[in-house]
């Protein structure tokens, strides 16, 4: 099982879609809220370049918000 990081804000509509989106194929993740914290806003931008969300870290591969192909791809996820 692949470990999976979502770095997320509640004010995010593609966080949302897309943490409903892992729960449907069943990828257990991290919800990291970098709103509240300062230190993962600052491990998301140094990982990714980007300040924008969400940012998701799935084992050291980074995708920089709701990309559904390379998540799929990534996560090996039938559909």
């Amino acid at each position: 099982m692949p470990i999976v990081k979502v770095f997320s804000t509640p004010s995010c509509p593609y966080c949302v879609t897309l943490k409903e989106f892992l729960k449907e194929h069943n990828v257990v993740f991290e919800d990291i809220d970098v709103s509240q914290d300062n230190k993962a806003a600052d491990e998301m931008v140094e990982k990714s370049g980007q300040m924008g969300v969400p940012v998701v870290d799935i084992d050291g591969q980074i995708v920089v918000g709701f990309d559904r192909g390379k998540i799929i791809k990534l996560l090996n996820i039938k559909e």
